[in-house]
């Protein structure tokens, strides 16, 4: 049965009892209260400011509970989500960034005197009774506006860092030195933030003493990377866990496939026995910043996943009283059909491979920024997922690997043993790795689009008919030279059909292993068509790929799962337009049409016309 987890903002002198009638009303399992948030938000609480929310809390929750409902309890701040504007002068040391910008709000992970606040004001509030007490996403040291990229090169880290290093250079050192090629230092700050930011999970739970899980809520998984965090030790110390995956406001309907692999993407991190309840987020909390159909379509994508239930984020952060807004319970109660419909409990995702190391900030060459630390886990499920190609963590028989992730491989020769799609930037790093002679190509060079040229790439032309895309757009192409045994399945042109070099190539290399590169250096920004479409699906079918792939209209994104004995396909249409999907699944294959806010009704699968943001489930029975 859906679970849905509402978060909801306390307000002073606000009565909780019609919060209480709305959960019950519809069907609502949890209520995470929140405090102190958003407008509300004045920094860490101290004092009698302290004392008035925890006796607000106490009251919500007393009612709540009174009601038969499970009571969770979500601290706004941890270190401080940014300042806003705002001063304080609690005596904690503030993050100070890679450029020596200092925050006025919020707090350094060296700071001895934030972390026994932050492990007191934990403890107390433990006191009441909570099922779950969260860690706010601030518990990291990017993303902290208005520093430049974030904090943890404050005094106080940088002395921490001193004692592991041996050594004690300066800021505008340590920075030059991390962001730059590979240095031991690198490592040694990774270290020093993971270990600031453990002690201080480490404090609130010896604080809280058993008396509540603790959960961990987190954002881009290249970040953290930068960051060095141990996912881990952290989930080791918090069981349950809200990923990141819904954008905060009306989107178009392909963006679905950011949603899609950023679930699929994070459960590789979490060990079994983990609670997962992804945040649909809804910013700024009010009605009209998302659309229900949106929120319906990502309901189902985190049920679809995986997930044990959905934290939402459907009220506005200052309402105090739900009964203004009857729309958010009339959504509820028509998503709950589909949802329980879509409920998954352990799948078993299928489909290409899209590998992701948490340790990949620290194998990449740096371009002087603290932003050139992050590699983009996504891009390669961003290029095949609006292909009708479905996508699963990690290495598998077909694996997609594109830009300087590459670098951050830990065995490229499993790769390259079987299936690999590489983009032009991937190519050239294995090839610089010692691996050149397995992929079938040279890379002659990288040719950014703003070189000068009298022949600069333009367009792409299939080398079977001779049908035309374009590159003309692409930051970067790899001038790709193929081997005598490679096929050229494309060229590149100038615009005046010049030939500037091969477009995509394949090659099955000395180990067994097919490898198909491109040779555009950010495949998944190439304009879209069908026949981009026909050359992604079948370049998969070369490198091996032998599960259903998806066609019938643009941006038809599919999930594949073994779900017990039974595979499943879910294609969420990521068009406006609706669509009549097309896959390679058996003929014994059932199929349920799931249209935004309304029942599953059985569909014949060939004639099936799916909505915008709608679903078209097939099923049938595993081998």
């Amino acid at each position: 049965m859906t679970r849905y987890h509402l978060r909801y903002q306390v307000l002073p002198g606000a009565d909780p009892r019609p919060l209480a009638d709305f959960c019950v009303e519809h069907g609502v399992e949890e209520v995470v209260l929140m405090f102190g948030a958003e407008e509300l938000h004045p920094g860490h609480l101290l004092g009698a400011e302290e004392d008035l929310w925890f006796e607000l809390v106490r009251s919500a929750r007393n009612v709540l509970a009174e009601r038969g409902l499970s009571v969770s309890l979500n601290p706004w701040v941890t270190t401080g989500h940014a300042d806003r504007g705002r001063v304080q002068d609690a005596g904690f040391a503030p993050m100070v960034s890679p450029l020596g910008e200092v925050s006025t709000t919020t707090a350094s992970f060296a700071c001895p005197a934030w972390r026994s606040w932050l492990a007191a004001h934990y403890g107390r509030f433990a006191e009441l009774g909570f099922r779950v007490l969260w860690l706010e996403d601030d518990l990291r040291f990017h993303n902290h506006s208005p520093l430049t990229w974030g904090g943890g090169f404050e005094p106080e880290m940088l002395d921490r860092f001193a004692l592991l290093a041996g050594e004690k250079p300066t800021r505008q050192e340590l920075v030059a030195a991390v962001t730059g090629p590979p240095h031991p230092w690198r490592e040694l700050l990774q270290r020093t933030w993971r270990e600031a930011q453990l002690e201080a999970v480490d404090a609130v739970r010896q604080a809280v003493g058993g008396r509540a899980e603790l959960g961990v809520m987190s954002s881009g998984l290249g970040v953290a990377s930068v960051e060095g965090r141990d996912w881990g030790a952290l989930f080791e110390r918090a069981r349950v866990h809200r990923p990141h995956f819904a954008p905060y406001s009306d989107t178009v309907g392909r963006t679905l496939a950011y949603s899609i692999a950023m679930l699929e993407l994070q459960r590789p991190l979490r060990p079994p026995g983990v609670e997962v309840a992804p945040e649909v987020e809804n910013w700024k909390h009010t009605e009209w910043s998302k659309a229900d159909t949106q929120t319906w379509s990502e309901m189902v994508a985190a049920h679809l996943s995986g997930a044990d239930a959905l934290l939402l984020d459907v009220f506005p952060f200052v309402t105090g009283d739900p009964r203004r807004y009857p729309r958010v319970g009339r959504m509820l109660d028509a998503s709950r059909p589909a949802l329980d419909a879509t409920l998954t409990p352990s799948p078993v995702t299928a489909g290409v491979g899209v590998p992701w190391w948490p340790s990949a900030a620290a194998s990449l060459p740096g371009d002087g920024t603290m932003e050139g630390l992050t590699a983009d886990p996504l891009r390669a499920a961003d290029f095949l997922l609006p292909y009708g190609v479905p996508i699963r963590a990690g290495v598998a028989p077909v694996t997609a690997l594109f830009g300087e992730l590459a670098w951050a491989v830990p065995d490229p020769l499993e790769l390259l043993r079987g299936g690999l799609l590489l983009d032009g930037r991937a190519a050239s790093i294995l090839a610089e790795r010692g691996f050149g002679d397995l992929l079938g190509v040279t890379v002659a060079e990288i040719v950014a689009r703003e070189r000068p040229s009298r022949t600069p790439y333009s367009i792409e032309r299939l080398v079977d008919g001779g049908a035309l895309l374009s590159v003309n757009v692409q930051d970067a192409v790899a001038r790709l030279r193929p081997a005598q045994a490679a096929e050229v399945w494309t060229e590149i042109l100038s615009p005046r059909f010049e030939p500037w070099g091969a477009g995509r190539v394949s090659f099955v290399n000395a180990l067994g292993g097919r490898v198909h590169t491109i040779a555009a250096c950010a495949p998944e920004r190439l304009g879209r068509c069908d026949d981009g479409r026909r050359l992604a699906q079948e370049a998969i079918g070369f490198l091996g790929g032998d599960f259903p792939m998806v066609t019938g209209g643009p941006h038809l994104l599919p999930h594949l799962a073994k779900v017990g004995d039974r595979w499943r396909l879910a294609i969420a249409n990521g068009s406006a337009d609706p669509a009549r999907p097309v896959a390679g699944v058996p003929s014994s294959a059932t199929a349920t049409l799931l249209r935004p806010l309304a029942p599953p009704v059985p569909v014949d699968p060939s004639t099936a016309t799916v909505p915008h943001r709608g679903y078209l489930l097939l099923e049938w029975d595993a081998a």
